[in-house]
């Protein structure tokens, strides 16, 4: 989920942190108390209504019930490694050592990602990337890198814009969770994660990694990039203004709408007036037309772009 002066970091302010509302809570299905079932560790169900009401405060994330079981198998591996003997003694850990935050928040990231996912969307960029007039340097956030396959996507499509290896385009790549960011910055995939691309574009853009089967992204596209630790709710970001586009997809899905509207109202003054913000193809925002304008396939523009 990574930096030089153009770009900065997020925490959101406390206002985009709303409290649960009432009424879903009465509607929301009991918790399931799991602490009688064969497990390794005791895991009862008021543990999962702490982690599900921490990440929520810390991440944003919504968990369903239905999330107790991924819950337990990504948190279970923590509790071996810190020698904790219930998830009850973890929590406590998280009190007390704030070093663990960053692991816990690591673990219950969900880092589902692929080269030119939802193509539609690299082939909109490239016609406004070719349609940017002025001799400038072009600015985009990817505000959820995950392991880089989304950023180094859009970078092979300004090299494509522009038929050059060195296109006028800095990509700021920014994730969450800090072990996925690692990877991304190391750029290195088994060949299987390029299958979706034309073996000319994996000739052009990848070399030979240092394993078998593994291929490494050229130093031309690692140097469009710069990396950083990012959480969309933090209260400050070190992300300039004056960028051309946001892509933030497939990350909303796990905020509830207050928390969409919040994060959407700091993204409309980084933009610059005709810059797009790009979303996942299940993410509507509806709920903020008074922010945004709809311009299909899950692109929008803020409300006095003059460009379509």
């Amino acid at each position: 989920m990574r930096d030089p002066a153009r770009f900065g970091k997020p925490r959101a302010p406390s206002a985009a942190r709303p409290a649960p509302s009432s009424i879903v809570d009465a509607v929301r299905p009991p918790l399931t108390d799991v602490s009688s079932r064969d497990r390794e560790f005791e895991f009862t169900g008021a543990d999962f209504e702490r982690i599900r009401k921490l990440i929520h405060a810390h991440a944003g994330i919504v968990l369903s019930p239905a999330k107790q079981d991924m819950v337990y198998s990504r948190l279970a591996r923590r509790l071996r490694a810190c020698g904790d003997r219930t998830f009850a003694e973890y929590l406590l850990r998280l009190d007390r050592d704030r070093g663990e935050w960053e692991t816990f928040v690591n673990s219950l990231t969900t880092n589902l990602t692929s080269f030119f996912r939802e193509a539609h969307h690299f082939d909109i960029l490239a016609d406004r990337l070719r349609r940017v007039a002025e001799k400038r340097t072009i600015r985009i956030w990817c505000s959820a890198a995950s392991t880089g396959e989304e950023p180094y996507s859009l970078a092979i499509t300004a090299c494509e814009a522009f038929d050059s290896l060195t296109p006028p385009v800095q990509i700021l790549a920014s994730d969450i969770d800090t072990n996925v960011l690692a990877q991304a910055q190391r750029g290195h995939y088994r060949e299987d994660r390029l299958e979706r691309m034309s073996p000319e574009r994996v000739r052009r853009y990848f070399l030979p990694g240092p394993e078998r089967g593994e291929l490494r992204v050229r130093p031309e596209l690692q140097r469009l990039l710069s990396f950083r630790r990012i959480n969309l709710l933090d209260p400050v970001w070190s992300v300039q203004g004056g960028l051309d586009a946001i892509f933030c997809r497939n990350v909303m899905i796990y905020f509830d709408k207050p928390t969409q509207y919040a994060i959407l109202k700091r993204f409309v003054p980084l933009l610059r007036k005709n810059g797009a913000l790009f979303a996942g193809h299940s993410e509507s925002f509806l709920h903020a037309a008074d922010l945004l304008r709809s311009v299909g396939r899950t692109v929008y523009l803020r409300l006095d772009a003059d460009v379509a």
